[in-house]
């Protein structure tokens, strides 16, 4: 992974950013009150650095070697408000090698996977993740058993601060998805509604997300994966 600094890369994320929050403020949502979570998945640690330069601490991987190696790089040159999420499934090998970076686990969606993270990390923030999408390989915990698991991860000492969703493709699916995760948020007295992504953010913020995850709005296009 590069670490030189591009000018041109750098003065397009303030411009895209921008845009996001346009898209924001013109889907009814509060630009400053909707959390831009900048995804780098694909990209080095500059961009990590750049998302810090306009002002997007709170930083998402996909990948647990990719979320190492950029912290690893970036060890005494990140600003000290940089707040890392972890968007993968939170596997037993990667919340051992994780669990000293990661502030915030977005995708919990197993008792397991938090006694899992409790034992590496006390106290650990977290989201459950709900479960919509039907696409394969997506986890999730079923909405009739977010309450139960909420109680669980709290009782082994994690903060539960909120949840967070994949949306189906489909617009009519996506809406009631987003709905769902809203109210069962409120039932539950949970502030943190992660749900949004660069296709589908205006709905999501339409339906009350308090956080949207952006990789390719802020970035462009993900470098080509060497074969």
């Amino acid at each position: 992974m590069s670490q030189v600094r591009d000018p041109d890369f750098d003065a397009g994320i303030a411009a895209r950013l921008a845009s996001v929050r346009d898209r924001i403020e013109r889907a009814g949502g509060d630009p400053g009150s909707v959390t831009v979570l900048a995804v780098t998945k694909g990209f080095g640690p500059e961009s990590v650095l750049a998302a810090c330069d306009v002002g997007l601490f709170e930083v998402g991987e996909n990948y647990a070697h990719e979320l190492e190696a950029k912290a690893a790089a970036l060890d005494g040159r990140a600003p000290p408000a940089l707040r890392w999420h972890f968007l993968g499934q939170p596997q037993g090998n990667k919340i051992r090698a994780l669990a000293s970076r990661v502030d915030c686990w977005q995708s919990v969606s197993r008792e397991v996977e938090g006694e899992r993270i409790a034992r590496a990390r006390a106290g650990s923030t977290v989201l459950v993740q709900v479960a919509f999408s039907t696409d394969a390989g997506r986890p999730g915990c079923e909405p009739d058993a977010v309450p139960a698991l909420v109680r669980s991860l709290s009782a082994l000492g994690l903060d539960v601060a909120g949840l967070m969703a994949v949306a189906p493709r489909a617009v009519d699916e996506a809406r009631a998805a987003f709905r769902a995760v809203r109210g069962l948020a409120d039932d539950l007295g949970l502030p943190v509604r992660s749900m949004g992504m660069t296709e589908d953010l205006e709905l999501a913020v339409a339906e009350g997300s308090t956080m949207i995850r952006v990789g390719r709005a802020l970035f462009g296009d993900r470098p080509s994966r060497p074969s």
